[in-house]
């Protein structure tokens, strides 16, 4: 591959996420309107189903036939749950759930 191609690609997939970024500001803040609350709900309700929707897909292949083939993922998901309980912050709880799991799995074969 070229690295013209490679560097358009970047360059396109930057743009189209600089203006997705960009784009409520400018529709929404120039207006003295409120926010509409279509937009409000879903900025309320997309995130937890978000999650939700990540937590089904991360523990949907795991079989409870033996405990190491669930344990660590089981686990991981109860202390990430626990931390974000505990402090209310969403990417310190996916953090510490990440780094507990991978701790564990890494761990098995020590």
């Amino acid at each position: 591959m070229r690295v013209g191609y490679a560097v358009a690609i970047v360059l396109v997939a930057a743009l189209v996420t600089v203006i997705t970024r960009v784009l409520p500001f400018i529709l929404f803040s120039s207006t003295k309107r409120d926010i509409p609350r279509a937009v409000s709900y879903l900025g309320a309700v997309l995130p937890p189903a978000v999650m939700a929707a990540l937590v089904i897909y991360s523990i949907k292949g795991i079989s409870f036939t033996a405990p190491s083939l669930w344990m660590y993922e089981v686990g991981a998901v109860i202390l990430t749950a626990l931390v974000h309980f505990w402090k209310r912050n969403t990417l310190v709880s996916i953090a510490t759930g990440t780094i507990i799991y991978m701790v564990l799995v890494q761990g098995q074969f020590l």
